[in-house]
C-alpha cells in the first residue's frame, strides 16, 4: 500500500492548531510559508525558536501521543502543509528515514532542554551532566548503606574521572565498601544485546558517558536523579518502554540514572544496531517517537506543576498528571492502585525531607487514600481533580489579590 499524504493551504494569520484541544489525529510537515509555535503560560524560554519554516514539523507530540495540544500553531505567512495521520506514521518512517531521524533527533534535543529546565526549577542544579557528578551519586548509595550502587558509581566515577579530584577518595571508598558489596553489577560486552539486572541494580548513572538505549522485555525501571542528598524519582518504566536514548542520539552523558525498580531483562540497542532499526523496523521507530513524545508532554505537565505554589497542591496536580499519563477515565473508574508510594510522590513534586514529612502527614489525613504494599490507592480518582482544582483556584484568587494590591 503507497503512503498517500494530503497538502492543506492556511492563508496568513489563521489558527492551524489550538492549545487544550483534544484528539489531536494529525501533525505537519511545514512544505512552505512560516508558522508561529505560542503557548498560553510561558514556563520557560523555548529550546528553538518559535517560529518554523520549510521541513519543520509540529503537532507530533500530540498527535502521537493522544492528548491535548500543548501549543497553538499560526500561519505567519500563506503556508502549505503536508498532513501526516498518526497511523501513517509507521509508513512515513519506511518510505523516508531521514524524516524520522529529524524528528526523533529534535525530539531528543528538546527533552534534554526541558529537563535541565525542570532540573534548574526543582532541583536548583544544572550539573546533573558532568561526569564529575558520578563520585556524588556515590557518595548518596554509601551514605545510605547502599553498598552494591555506591561500589558501581564509585567505580564508574574512577573509569571515567581517572584525573578527577576525588580519585583518591573514591578509591579509598571502594577499598573500605568491598566487604560489605554482595550482588556487584555484571559488566556487559557492547555485543551483548540482552542483559539481566537484579532488584535496586544500576543500569547507568547520571552522568556516565553512554552509547545504547534499552528496551524493557520483562520487569520494570525507575528514571532518577540524585542531588542534595535526594533521590528524586522521575518515571517507573514497564515492559516495552524504552530509555536511555538521549545519550545515543547526542553522544551526551546521561542526563538521569536508570535502576532496577524489580528484577528485570533489557534489550541494549547500540548505534550501529539503531540505524539498521530505522530501515527494517519502523515499527520500532514509531514506538520511540511515541514514547519521547509522551515524555515531552509530561515533562511540560512537570514544568506546569512547579509553579503551583501549595505543596499539597503541587503534589494532587502531580496525582492528576500521572493518571493523565494513562489516560484513565475518570467518569468510569472508581479506584485507583498508583505504582509508587508516598515517598516517592513528595520526591517527584521535589520537596525537601522536612517539608515531605509534614505534607506526607498533611496529604495521607484525606481518607480517601491508603498506603498498601508501600503503594498509594485511592478509593475514588475523582478526588484528585476535585482538590487540584481546588488548590489551582486558590492560587488564582491569591494572585488577584496581590494584583488588587498593587
Amino acid at each position: 500500500m503507497s503512503l498517500q499524504l494530503a497538502f492543506v493551504n492556511f492563508a496568513a494569520n489563521s489558527y492551524i492548531i489550538v492549545e487544550g484541544k483534544r484528539n489531536a489525529d494529525r501533525f505537519f510537515i511545514i512544505r512552505s510559508g512560516k508558522v508561529r509555535l505560542s503557548k498560553e503560560v510561558q514556563i520557560v524560554a523555548e529550546e528553538q525558536g518559535d517560529t518554523l519554516g520549510p521541513g519543520d514539523f509540529f503537532g507530533v507530540v500530540s498527535t502521537m501521543t493522544s492528548h491535548s495540544h500543548i501549543e497553538t500553531a499560526q500561519a505567519l505567512t500563506d503556508v502549505t502543509l503536508i498532513s501526516v495521520q498518526k497511523d501513517q506514521f509507521s509508513q512515513l518512517i519506511q518510505n523516508n528515514a531521514p524524516v524520522a531521524m529529524k524528528i526523533i533527533l529534535q525530539f531528543s534535543k528538546r527533552m534534554r532542554y526541558l529537563d535541565e529546565a525542570l532540573t534548574r526549577l526543582t532541583l536548583k542544579n544544572n550539573a546533573l551532566e558532568d561526569p564529575s557528578h558520578i563520585f556524588h551519586v556515590g557518595e548518596y548509595y554509601a551514605k545510605h548503606n547502599q553498598y552494591d550502587q555506591a561500589f558501581y558509581a564509585y567505580q564508574k566515577y574512577v573509569k571515567c574521572c581517572p584525573k578527577g579530584e576525588n580519585v583518591a577518595a573514591a578509591v579509598d571508598r571502594l577499598k573500605k565498601i568491598a566487604p560489605y558489596v554482595k550482588n556487584p553489577q555484571k559488566e556487559y560486552a557492547p555485543t551483548e544485546m540482552t542483559r539481566t539486572y537484579s532488584k535496586n541494580s544500576i543500569v547507568f548513572c547520571e552522568g556516565e558517558p553512554g552509547n545504547e538505549l534499552f528496551i524493557i522485555q520483562k520487569g520494570s525501571v525507575k528514571i532518577i536523579k540524585i542531588t542534595e542528598n535526594n533521590e528524586i524519582l522521575l518515571a517507573v518504566l514497564k515492559s516495552g518502554d524504552i530509555f536511555g536514548e538521549m545519550a545515543l542520539l547526542e553522544s551526551k552523558p546521561r542526563a538521569a540514572g536508570a535502576v532496577a525498580f524489580e528484577d528485570c531483562q533489557l534489550m541494549a540497542v547500540n548505534k550501529e544496531n539503531f540505524q539498521q532499526m530505522i530501515k527494517t523496523q519502523p515499527q520500532l521507530i514509531a514506538r520511540l517517537t511515541t514514547l519521547l513524545a509522551e515524555r515531552i508532554w509530561l515533562i511540560y505537565r512537570q514544568l506546569a506543576n512547579t509553579q503551583i505554589h501549595d505543596p499539597l497542591g503541587r503534589m494532587y496536580d502531580m496525582l492528576q498528571i500521572q493518571l493523565d499519563k494513562k489516560k484513565v477515565d475518570l467518569n468510569t473508574t472508581t479506584n485507583f492502585s498508583f505504582d509508587f508510594g508516598l515517598k516517592e510522590l513528595v520526591n517527584m513534586v521535589g520537596l525537601s525531607q522536612a517539608d515531605a514529612t509534614i505534607f506526607g502527614k498533611k496529604f495521607m489525613e484525606n481518607k480517601v487514600f491508603q498506603l498498601l504494599n508501600d503503594k498509594l490507592f485511592i478509593k475514588d480518582v475523582k478526588e484528585i481533580p476535585k482538590q487540584n482544582a481546588y488548590y489551582k483556584k486558590m492560587q488564582q484568587l491569591e494572585k488577584s489579590r496581590m494584583e488588587s494590591k498593587r
